[in-house]
């Protein structure tokens, strides 16, 4: 795991009135060495050494801190990844599949990205909202769920 992720997940708890401990250190390192957005059953499948309630303490405590995201889904599981800033990766979106619960990452076309950007921004200020950021989930039915055609 790149020094630098440590070193803002470790500034950004320590801003939230936290420390960096090393089950908060192994939990950024299973996030970041991840390809798409985890639960906490395939973190103790991988990791059965953890303790499942420090687990969920410690991502809670590093969600508030904004040093990973949580991703709501149709199944019973929430799904966690780094934040795009501490990780360094490009901002993206997801497809979620509502049958098996898979969420993978997309990234949309540049012009994409502006005009919804641009339209989310019109929106938010039509209602009085200071935007920050968005999050656009896909939901519906991946490739390996959908019946042949």
């Amino acid at each position: 795991m790149d020094a630098d992720v440590h070193q803002s997940a470790a500034r950004r708890l320590v801003d939230d009135g936290q420390r960096y401990t090393t089950m908060r250190r192994q939990l950024v390192d299973i996030l970041g060495s991840s390809e798409h957005p985890v639960t906490i059953p395939d973190i103790m499948r991988c990791h059965p050494h953890l303790a499942q309630s420090s687990v969920y303490r410690n991502l809670g405590v590093l969600e508030h801190a904004g040093v990973i995201a949580r991703l709501v889904t149709n199944d019973e599981w929430a799904r966690f990844e780094l934040a795009e800033d501490i990780a360094g990766r490009h901002h993206h979106h997801h497809l979620i599949c509502e049958n098996c619960g898979t969420v993978r990452d997309v990234v949309v076309p540049e012009s994409v990205e502006v005009a919804l950007d641009r339209s989310l921004d019109d929106l938010a200020l039509t209602n009085g909202f200071e935007l920050r950021e968005h999050r656009l989930d896909l939901v519906g039915i991946c490739a390996d769920c959908r019946p042949p055609s």
